[in-house]
């Protein structure tokens, strides 16, 4: 009768974890250092790697996510020096898109696509880009890049959306997932249709989903070591 007890001392107190990667979002919500604004995913995938390595949480898949974190800092640099060139944006994207693929296969780990829920979102953000995005993005190359973006975040929820956990575990991981779709889609909003009314929700809804899908991590129970 102890053991369930036990086991929520330990996920409370690597959820605890968590509140340096809150500190330093907080920070970077107030800066414009682009390492500050990394740290948060950096962070995160440190607290993952060292909690997986300890053998403390789950392996199943979990290494995955720690990458996704690491893309994503990538990402952010990428993203911060877009100015320099089209280049840098295209590396942004691609950074993140490689994130993406990343948390797919940890969703993919513990359980199926769903295809109805993939339908409802290409459909969706499918008649975003040919009648919004395509129309406002002059140059090929980013119109193209976009548009694999796009198919991979729709591919990577709804793979999240059918995972096989409990709820403690799914839910927040589709939380982050979809906060990371609602940040990707007001900067679409921001860089290519000028629509700027929404940027203040990027960056807190971009680290909230961070934090969310390495609560889902962190969480799990260490015992479950299968396709590890």
């Amino acid at each position: 009768m102890t053991a369930l007890p036990e086991m929520g001392t330990k996920v409370s107190c690597r959820a605890g974890w968590l509140f340096l990667p809150l500190g330093l979002a907080i920070v970077a919500l107030s800066t414009r250092n682009v390492y500050t604004k990394m740290a948060v995913a950096v962070s995160c995938a440190i607290i993952l790697a060292w909690t997986i390595g300890r053998g403390h949480t789950s392996r199943r898949g979990s290494w995955w996510v720690v990458v996704a974190l690491c893309f994503s800092a990538a990402g952010d640099w990428f993203l911060f020096n877009k100015g320099r060139g089209e280049a840098y944006f295209l590396g942004g994207i691609a950074s993140f898109f490689c994130a993406h693929l990343g948390y797919l296969v940890f969703a993919s780990r513990q359980g199926r696509l769903d295809w109805r829920v993939l339908g409802i979102l290409l459909g969706l953000y499918l008649l975003y880009y040919v009648f919004c995005l395509r129309p406002a993005i002059k140059s090929l190359e980013l119109a193209l890049a976009v548009l694999f973006y796009l198919l991979i975040s729709c591919v990577a929820f709804s793979a999240a959306w059918d995972m096989r956990m409990r709820p403690l575990l799914k839910w927040p991981f589709i939380a982050g997932i979809g906060l990371i779709v609602f940040s990707d889609t007001l900067i679409s909003f921001n860089e290519f249709l000028r629509w700027k009314q929404w940027n203040w929700l990027i960056l807190p809804t971009y680290y909230l989903a961070q934090l969310c899908v390495s609560w889902t991590v962190l969480a799990q129970n260490p015992n479950d070591r299968a396709n590890s």
